[in-house]
């Protein structure tokens, strides 16, 4: 079968990625004999070791399409790890009996993986969570010929190539000529430029007196508004109340129950037509 397929061992695209490309290029491209036998052992037989073939010798295919999804900015050696993922999730799906070659058939799945990772991973806000912006998303890149703003007419041809709405076309281009903006500026950074930081702009109303004072006033009127409320109940429902809620050992259901000689649930039944006769008389007070 050409050069034995040994394993990787340690070695990851997350690791030295040249070596591990180097690697997986020497890996001898399976011919459709050995490709179908292998499936068809993994298939019929659930042979782990022609699974691990199968994988091994399409390691330099998602490479290949790892490297496609470059201009997004994020690490190649996540995307090969990615990708690889998909390679797998494929070759545990792939029938033999179909008549198609496990690189068409597994393509779908590498890609699926590799954007998964880049629509999570390429904005702190989700860019695409919807079919038709995911389909924007990873099309609308290569549909742009210049950097400027698309025009009405090119928008338009976007939309109708994609089978989407105008409007949509505009709202991902909006998206994707955003960018992340770290809230404080990068550290022994003296440039002008990390002044538009958002924490050098952002008011601090932690220490505004007026707020204080709001504060202040918010939490007096709420105790009193609760001491005018309890002050209205039935002594039990009172007690209640008090007991379960406002004292510092609190006391269980079962415990009042005993001490009014009654069941549990009626406790907990006068501890909620309390709750709500608080809660009634502190809103019409307010």
């Amino acid at each position: 079968m050409g050069t034995s397929l040994q394993p990787l061992g340690n070695l990851a695209p997350g690791g030295n990625l040249n070596a591990y490309v180097q690697a997986v290029s020497n890996f001898s491209v399976l011919t459709v004999e050995e490709e179908q036998s292998l499936a068809e052992d993994l298939y019929y037989n659930d042979n782990l070791d022609a699974a691990r073939k199968l994988v091994m010798a399409h390691l330099r295919f998602v490479v290949h399409i790892a490297r496609s999804y470059n201009g997004y900015g994020l690490p190649l050696g996540d995307l090969v790890q990615e990708g690889n993922v998909g390679l797998m999730k494929a070759v545990k799906r792939f029938n033999p009996e179909k008549g198609v070659r496990l690189v068409s058939f597994a393509v779908h799945w590498i890609k699926a993986e590799i954007h998964e990772y880049i629509l999570k991973n390429w904005r702190i806000v989700k860019v695409a969570t919807t079919k038709a912006q995911r389909k924007l998303f990873f099309n609308l890149r290569g549909a742009k010929k210049r950097l400027a703003w698309l025009t009405n007419d090119e928008a338009k041809a976007v939309a109708e190539d994609l089978n989407v709405e105008v409007k949509h076309v505009r709202e991902m281009e909006s998206r994707l000529s955003s960018y992340d903006a770290a809230f404080d500026a990068p550290e022994g950074d003296d440039d002008d430029s990390s002044y538009v930081a958002p924490a050098h702009y952002l008011e601090d109303a932690r220490q505004d007196p007026a707020a204080q004072l709001e504060a202040a006033d918010w939490e007096q009127n709420s105790v009193n508004g609760l001491e005018s409320a309890m002050a209205q109940l039935d002594d039990r429902s009172r007690d209640i109340l008090q007991r379960r809620w406002l004292g510092d050992d609190k006391s269980t259901l079962h415990e009042l129950a005993a001490e009014y000689g009654v069941s549990a649930e009626r406790i907990r039944q006068l501890e909620k037509n309390a709750m709500k006769k608080v809660k009634n008389m502190m809103m019409e007070a307010a």
